[in-house]
């Protein structure tokens, strides 16, 4: 029996020490250790929204803002280290298959004294299209090296 896409993607994550891997039809198609939606808004920006359609992810951090990514590409499963209650209930909102090791109430920023940027970033928007805008826009205006940002993130 062939090994799914998402245990290849899992697999992969916890090998290696990846931050996020993304499978699809039996291969790895995009991996990365940045930290943040950066990595996986790189994904989309290699890939197009169409080409990670049906993919599967895993990832050591979601949140509402990388589920609406994930519903925005169209992802069919996600494998998730950390998953907060608003990533969860926004895939189980779309239909998005998933998997998690720890249920958290929020995803906290680097420093731990409060919630993700990103996170309330698309705290308020219930469409994944225009949650990828704004995350690629705040992206975008810190900068091509987002080390700055992304350490605020998480």
């Amino acid at each position: 029996m062939p090994i799914s896409d998402l245990e290849i993607a899992k697999r992969q994550l916890r090998k290696r020490g990846f931050s996020l891997v993304i499978a699809k039809d039996g291969k790895i198609i995009f991996e990365t250790r940045q930290s943040g939606v950066s990595g996986f808004l790189k994904a989309i920006d290699e890939f197009g929204k169409r080409g990670l359609a049906g993919s599967s992810i895993a990832d050591r951090v979601v949140g509402r803002a990388a589920a609406m990514l994930c519903v925005f590409c169209g992802v069919k499963a996600v494998n998730a280290v950390i998953l907060s209650m608003r990533g969860k209930e926004l895939l189980e909102e779309n239909g998005v298959s998933f998997q998690f090791e720890s249920l958290v109430p929020n995803i906290l920023n680097r420093q731990q004294t409060g919630v993700c940027p990103f996170e309330k970033i698309v705290a308020t928007i219930s469409n994944a299209e225009e949650a990828y805008e704004k995350l690629q826009t705040c992206i975008n205006e810190t900068g091509k090296s987002t080390k700055g940002h992304q350490a605020s993130c998480r």
